[in-house]
C-alpha cells in the first residue's frame, strides 16, 4: 500500500484528524481531537521504506510479528503494545487495513467515557 493510500484510510475513521506532534517528519492519526489519542504514527523521512507504527493487543503483535517480516515490533515505541509495519513489503491492503482497523479500535476504546460520548454527540 502507497503511503497516500495508507493516509486516507486511517483519515477514513470517524473523529480522525492528522497532525505533527513532535517534529515536521512525523505524522500522527489520533482519534477524539485535541483531547483524543494516537493511534497510527508515520515517519516522513523513510521514503524510500514507507512504514507505520500501529497500536496492537500484545498477543496479536506478536503472532503478527512471527507471522510476517514487514511486521517488526514498534520502533521508538513500547514494543509490547506497537508493530512497525512497512507498507510496500508484501502485506495484502486487507491485512493493513485490519491492523488500522485494530489500532483504531484498541485506542477508541481507550478514551474516556465522556470523550467517546461528546464525539458520538456531535454526529
Amino acid at each position: 500500500m502507497d503511503l497516500e493510500s495508507f493516509r486516507s484510510l486511517c483519515l477514513s475513521w470517524p473523529y480522525t484528524d492528522e497532525y505533527l506532534p513532535f517534529d515536521e517528519h512525523t505524522l500522527a492519526f489520533r482519534v477524539g481531537g485535541e483531547g483524543g489519542k494516537i493511534f497510527c504514527l508515520v515517519p516522513l523521512d523513510r521514503s524510500d521504506r514507507p512504514s507505520a507504527n500501529l497500536k496492537c493487543d500484545p498477543e496479536k503483535a506478536v503472532e503478527l510479528r512471527e507471522q510476517y517480516d514487514a511486521v517488526q515490533p514498534g520502533y521508538h515505541m513500547n514494543k509490547k503494545h506497537w508493530n512497525t509495519v512497512y507498507l510496500e513489503e508484501g502485506l495484502t491492503d486487507q491485512l493493513i487495513s485490519s491492523m488500522v482497523q485494530d489500532s483504531y479500535q484498541l485506542v477508541y476504546q481507550s478514551l474516556t467515557a465522556k470523550l467517546r460520548k461528546a464525539l458520538e454527540s456531535e454526529q
